[in-house]
């Protein structure tokens, strides 16, 4: 008898969810493809790092295939997904077409700029390595021009303020990292006038990181002043032309930097796999994390929307939420294939963490809270487990020490020159 062709699994997206995914379902008698428009999985919760020169980029990057050297059930095909035709069973990509028996949407999710299109097409935004790397290049960049003794006293003042929106665990993080970095290039330019320096941090609403109590939020708020951030609460942005930054009160803030981080929503691709979407347009899932109306269709992470009974709003879009969600994804697949009864799928909240900058981070999970440096360490260890690789661990590790104790970032590199031919490499 010819061997009984096996069930295959196509995953769409290489992040936190669509790993875990690929690997529980890799010890199964399954065929998996998994699909990305990168060959790396990025680590994106320290993108802030590599945009304010404190890690590289390989240092929060993973190869793809490295994952998988002993498992030889699971296949990566380097492709950008475009749609799913659920009648066929195929995803459709930029590079043909993948028949499924099960399809798992794990595409992530994209910077929300929430329709006003001066803002996205002149702010920065921090979901990708290639834009952390441009944030990194435009900072240093806008510190050198700045130096030119020639501009006027308006035009470095507009170079030198760095502004970034939102009050959520990445504006938080960026705003006190770039108030470090500041302290660094002080040392350096010594005909600077850093009075000209400006970081701002604004928040549409009146708190920030409203997962936490608020004497957290406060702390938060009163160490990014104490590093020479401005903190804006409850301050509405409508407009940027690239040179000057409108609110909705009417105040004009000039600059030459916003760092979008703000919100997310699905990444356009999930809106042609034929389900609901929601206004951010991940798509709706029901209890076993099946796309509704959909028994091959299933969806994890960002790009889902699933919202527990009593609940006003759908889970948060953290990696906590991707990966818990792999597991019981996986195991429904399994259950389906066996002809088993699913499973719900129940989310167990591990707490909030974010650092402020060196040495300073804030924790709560439940009654539980924690500050300062031992916030820090626990920031610290949580991150360096969810990295991949020994090496990445190790290095990253020394140098957060280095940073903390001697405040260098060797990493101020500007990498996208413009050479005598007119290209930027």
């Amino acid at each position: 008898m010819p061997e009984q062709r096996k069930p295959h699994v196509v995953i769409v997206g290489a992040g936190f969810g669509g790993i875990k995914l690929a690997k529980t379902l890799g010890k199964e008698n399954v065929e998996i493809t998994l699909v990305d428009r990168h060959n790396f999985q990025l680590f994106q919760p320290l993108l802030y790092q590599v945009s304010t020169a404190v890690l590289s980029e390989d240092e929060i990057a993973y190869p793809v295939r490295a994952f998988f050297r002993n498992y030889p059930n699971v296949e990566f095909f380097m492709a950008k997904a475009e749609g799913v035709d659920q009648a066929r069973r195929v995803l459709l990509t930029n590079h043909g077409e993948i028949p499924y028996d099960y399809l798992v949407l794990a595409a992530g999710s994209t910077t929300n700029f929430f329709g006003m299109e001066s803002v996205e097409r002149n702010s920065y935004g921090m979901k990708t390595l290639q834009e952390a790397l441009h944030i990194r290049n435009h900072v240093l960049h806008m510190f050198e021009r700045a130096n030119k003794r020639e501009d006027s006293e308006e035009e470095r003042r507009r170079m030198l303020t760095f502004v970034v929106v939102g009050g959520g665990p990445t504006g938080i993080e960026e705003a006190g990292a770039l108030a470090e970095l500041v302290d660094i290039q002080r040392k350096e330019f010594h005909h600077l006038d850093f009075k000209d320096v400006s970081v701002k941090l604004i928040e549409a609403t009146p708190h920030v990181l409203p997962m936490l109590t608020q004497d957290l939020q406060d702390e938060v708020v009163r160490v990014l002043r104490s590093k020479g951030v401005e903190v804006l609460l409850d301050t509405q942005v409508v407009d940027n032309d690239g040179n000057n930054l409108k609110l909705k009160s009417g105040e004009v803030i000039p600059t030459k930097t916003v760092i979008w981080a703000a919100g997310v929503k699905a990444v356009p691709f999930i809106a042609e796999c034929g389900g609901d979407v929601d206004r951010g347009g991940r798509i709706l899932v029901d209890e076993n994390l099946r796309v509704q109306g959909s028994e091959r269709v299933f969806a994890i992470g960002d790009c889902s929307h699933f919202q527990l009974e009593g609940m006003k709003r759908p889970l948060a879009t953290i990696a906590p939420v991707a990966t818990q969600g792999a597991l019981v994804c996986a195991r429904n697949i399994m259950h389906v294939i066996r002809g088993e009864a699913l499973e719900k799928f129940e989310y167990h909240d591990l707490g909030t963490m974010a650092t402020i900058g060196r040495g300073r981070a804030v924790v709560q999970n439940g009654s539980f809270k924690m500050k300062g440096f031992f916030a820090w360490v626990a920031w610290m260890f949580v991150h360096l487990l969810r990295l991949s690789g020994a090496h990445t661990n190790i290095t990253v590790c020394l140098k957060w020490f280095w940073n903390l104790f001697s405040g260098l970032r060797l990493g101020r590199i500007i990498t996208n020159i413009q050479l005598d031919d007119g290209k930027t490499r």
